[in-house]
């Protein structure tokens, strides 16, 4: 056993005299080359994780990313259709007020009548008056009688002066009192005409074409001439409705366009479907400062009786559009607190997808489609329905839309 032990020293004794001693060198070499495989182990166990990672980080952010639907806008038509309110006035409106006093003998006309020009609408009984004329006509008879002898005599004295028969004096005198008789004349005579003409007043003529609006006096009832402003001293209140006036306040924006000579049509509530066509006839040629509105009058030809003064009116401008528009859907728009804006697609410096949101003007608005006339581009890609959370600069995922499948089937 001994023996056995000493020859396996012996053998590792030998093995080791036979082993060359290890340089500075050759552990140097050792310790890069388990620190290059150190690397190589490192890089190819971390590279994948890492690529694994990014790639899950772009998933999770494409899938995070919204879908969207983007198409670019249609060309707006080049006549704008501008609705504003409207009120219809009448071409003429006119109260009908006594210019004598009296009580009313009879009237012939009532509330809704159509009258002609001249047309007999009351008679006016005035008594006095009628008194007071017969007076100043038998004092236009005295004035001329004394004024007939004011002039004889003036000419009297005139031929008996050459002869001394009457003085220098005397002369002047005649003549003065046959200029004063003459005055006298006159007066009488402007007297008389003067109640001739309120007596010719007894009758109320209609003053133009047009209906009765408003009957505001009975048989019997005391006349006071003139106005007070009061709607009892009225007669009668009338209206020319052959041509309507409707006024228009217009927008600053749309003040330019609106020139005379251009149709406009007249819509209402109880005339649905159906519009009135009428004319632009004046504009005012000022802008209201406190509206910043151009009042704009249209006429609309009413021989029909179609419409009544004192109507609303909605009234639709065709006005020539000055730039190109765009239209949109309404679903597009956004109201944020810095302002209205559209959401569009563009591509980013680094390839993605992003949303631009962009401040815009719009124009007319029919709850379906809108018109946008500033700030946005007939290139552009707009978001039809953007979420309510979008932001700028947001990546987004176009898709395109599905085509609806039709529900239908063979029999």
């Amino acid at each position: 056993m001994d023996e056995k032990l000493q020859q396996q020293i012996k053998h590792q004794a030998d093995a080791a005299a036979r082993q060359k001693p290890i340089t500075g060198r050759s552990a140097l070499i050792g310790v890069l080359i388990l620190l290059v495989a150190a690397t190589l182990i490192a890089v190819f166990g971390i590279l994948p994780r890492v690529r694994a990672e990014k790639t899950l980080a772009a998933d999770t952010n494409r899938l995070a990313a919204p879908d969207v639907i983007a198409n670019a806008p249609q060309a707006g038509a080049p006549v704008l259709d501008v609705v504003l309110p409207g009120n219809i006035y009448a071409y003429t409106d006119s109260p009908i007020y006594a210019r004598t006093d009296g009580y009313l003998l009879k009237w012939y006309y009532d509330i809704g009548a159509h009258v002609r020009k001249g047309t007999l609408l009351a008679v006016i009984s005035t008594p006095e008056l009628d008194k007071q004329l017969l007076q100043a006509r038998a004092d236009l008879v005295t004035a001329k009688t004394n004024s007939k002898i004011a002039d004889i005599t003036a000419n009297r004295y005139k031929d008996l002066l050459p002869t001394s028969a009457v003085s220098k004096e005397q002369t002047d005198t005649a003549a003065s009192t046959s200029e004063a008789s003459a005055s006298s004349v006159q007066a009488a005579q402007a007297n008389v005409e003067r109640l001739e003409k309120l007596q010719s007043f007894e009758k109320i003529y209609a003053p133009f074409d047009g209906v009765i609006t408003a009957r505001n006096i009975d048989i019997g009832q005391l006349i006071t001439a003139g106005s007070d402003g009061g709607a009892g001293s009225q007669l009668f209140h009338m209206a020319a409705v052959n041509t309507l006036r409707v006024y228009v306040a217009v927008p600053q924006a749309y003040g330019g366009a609106t020139k005379p000579g251009m149709i406009a049509d007249l819509t209402f509530n109880e005339y649905p479907g159906k519009s009135f066509p009428a004319r632009i006839v004046r504009t005012a040629k000022y802008i209201d400062p406190a509206s910043r509105t151009l009042l704009v009058e249209v006429d609309y030809d009413n021989r029909k009786n179609l419409l009544t003064p004192g109507s609303y009116t909605a009234v639709h401008f065709h006005l020539k559009s000055g730039a190109p528009t765009l239209m949109v859907p309404t679903s597009a728009l956004m109201f944020r607190s810095e302002g209205l804006r559209i959401a569009t697609v563009v591509h980013a410096a680094n390839g993605e997808t992003v949303a631009r949101l962009i401040p815009v003007i719009l124009g007319d608005d029919d709850g379906k489609i809108v018109q946008v006339v500033h700030g946005l581009d007939s290139t552009s890609q707009v978001i039809q329905n953007p979420p309510d959370s979008i932001i700028d600069n947001e990546p987004v995922n176009v898709v395109q839309p599905q085509p609806q499948q039709g529900s239908g089937g063979k029999a």
